[in-house]
């Protein structure tokens, strides 16, 4: 017996490596593709053209395998049905039919990714060969639109409108002149034709891990951008641990402003089972990213929600409750705060709103108003959340106060985000709290890892959040559980290093990483003062600076 599990613990190692290894081949190979592209355009232009080329290759060979799939008993292979012949078109209207219900789109044999790449004679040797190219742009931006007429009345059509319209094969930032882009897209298509996503192995997400990959790539290269669109995986890691302590399963998981859906396809590999993805995503593009990330990730169309608009000013789901929130919303991003928002649920009974300048309470509000009773949400903000006056200080203690939600303040380290370096930290809620007499404040501001320029977090800095979050125990200079009345005390002021001491004597302290935040905390005043300008100037008020 002892033998059986040691061979079975060794094969399973021995089939994770390979997974592994299989997985950054992949990943390799589909990022010298994307730099097929690089020098073209911005990364985040030719982010949308190599994804969407995943995204069809996907789609097709998904297509390609279910149709072989139904097709088994008659003893023939998709590519040979003749789509001119009555039999052809018999076997294809069935497939179709099956095809709709199970994968919620269609493609014909000669509209198959591996099809058009033949089209192109793109049948290059090696990545540098030259490659002499059939005209196949209009034919592929046919098939692209078909996949979507396709779905055209049926259960998966808001799952997949206007799916590609981010794929522009008109544009000139793919070449001056027809034969040039047409050349470059052959190229693209043709190498990425050689690569085998191994669709097949049903259990396998490498390809799913590989597009995550890609995606996190591209915000490297974007940004401030990045922002719109991604969340670092090893925050999307502490957010998903939190929002799934103490479950195996989940019924539903949301996120207000999804971006790419990666955080909510990270929550999913934290249980066993989510019932439903729910999402909402102001950017259109990052909006079809979203869609398309959660199709390659074999997420069924009847088990995603995501819909595109602002979601403070036309919230989608208004009536959903859900098991778990998650969510990056954009740092004291500006909103109406208009007064008939005090009429609406989500605000009403907090008697203000979040400010125009700041709405980082407005998203929390909102998250707070989906949360089911027995949910957990977990939603990162900028560090001035905790300790800022005014309306926000209002909204603060109404949510520890008179509601009691707030489980745990965590505070991330500075510089872990694209495109900014301000200190962030997480907010943790929950309508039935197991702990309702004290907060848990978490300072793992100084718990990270330096890699190039940015800052990341490491397992070991991931399991001592978690842990530390999940045994509510108090450790010296890292965390601390606070009663209430001490918050009370503080007027409600969730500033970390009011409640865990982290000074060590004799500390070297970096005089220059000091610089460095006051430099960006200037920064942050700039932004301030200009909006509180523009406000002056709207009231015709005088400028107190």
């Amino acid at each position: 017996m002892t033998l059986l599990l040691l061979s079975s613990s060794i094969i399973q190692n021995r089939l994770l490596r390979m997974s592994e290894d299989q997985k950054k081949q992949l990943e390799q190979q589909l990022w010298n593709i994307a730099n097929t592209l690089r020098g073209k355009m911005d990364a985040d232009e030719f982010r949308d053209y190599i994804l969407g080329f995943i995204f069809y290759k996907y789609l097709s060979e998904k297509m390609h395998l279910y149709a072989n799939e139904i097709l088994k008993e008659d003893g023939i292979k998709y590519e040979d049905i003749k789509e001119d012949t009555k039999d052809g078109n018999a076997y294809l209207e069935a497939i179709k039919e099956e095809a709709l219900i199970k994968l919620g789109y269609f493609l014909k044999p000669s509209e198959l990714f591996s099809e058009i790449a033949k089209r192109g004679n793109a049948d290059a040797e090696d990545d540098d060969a030259e490659i002499k190219s059939n005209f196949i742009l209009e034919d592929l931006a046919r098939i692209l639109n078909n996949i979507e007429q396709s779905t055209m009345g049926t259960d998966s059509e808001d799952e997949f409108d206007n799916l590609f319209e981010d794929l522009d094969l008109t544009s000139t930032k793919l070449g001056r002149t027809e034969s040039a882009k047409n050349a470059l897209i052959s190229k693209v298509l043709a190498h990425l034709n050689k690569i085998d996503f191994k669709l097949e192995d049903a259990n396998s997400d490498v390809l799913g891990d590989a597009y995550e990959y890609l995606i996190g790539k591209f915000a490297s290269g974007a940004g401030k951008k990045a922002g719109e669109f991604y969340t670092p995986q090893e925050v999307s890691k502490v957010l998903a641990k939190l929002v799934t302590t103490g479950k195996s399963k989940l019924k539903s998981v949301y996120d207000p402003t999804c971006g790419s859906g990666s955080l909510l396809l990270r929550v999913a590999k934290e249980v066993t089972e989510v019932g439903k993805f729910y999402g909402q995503e102001l950017n259109r593009t990052t909006y079809n990213l979203a869609r398309m990330n959660m199709i390659l990730h074999d997420v069924h169309y009847r088990k995603f929600d995501i819909r595109q608009e602002d979601t403070l000013e036309q919230p989608q789901h208004l009536s959903e409750r859900f098991e778990a929130i998650v969510a990056n919303p954009p740092f004291s991003a500006q909103w109406s705060a208009s007064p008939l928002h005090l009429t609406d649920d989500r605000f009403s009974q907090y008697g203000k709103l979040a400010p125009r300048s700041t709405a980082d309470f407005a998203f929390v509000q909102h998250m707070i108003h989906h949360l089911s009773d027995n949910g957990i949400m977990a939603v990162v903000v900028a560090h001035g959340v905790l300790f800022r006056g005014g309306a926000e200080a209002h909204i603060r203690q109404y949510l520890i106060e008179d509601r009691n939600y707030l489980d745990a303040v965590v505070g991330l380290p500075p510089n872990i985000f694209y495109g900014t370096s301000i200190p962030t930290s997480i907010l943790v809620f929950k309508k039935c709290r197991e702990q309702p007499n004290n907060i848990i404040f978490i300072d793992a501001s100084k718990d990270f890892e330096k890699v190039g320029n940015q800052n990341v977090l490491s397992d070991d800095n991931i399991d001592n959040i978690i842990n530390a979050y999940r045994s509510r125990k108090d450790i010296e200079r890292y965390c601390q559980v606070v009663d209430l009345t001490i918050i009370s005390k503080n007027d409600y002021n969730l500033n970390i290093p009011r409640y865990v001491d982290t000074y060590v004597v004799g500390e070297v302290i970096n005089l220059n990483q000091i610089s460095d935040e006051l430099h960006d905390l200037n920064k942050e005043i700039e932004v301030t003062d200009k909006a509180l300008l523009s406000f002056c100037e709207q009231l015709n008020l005088k400028t107190p600076f």
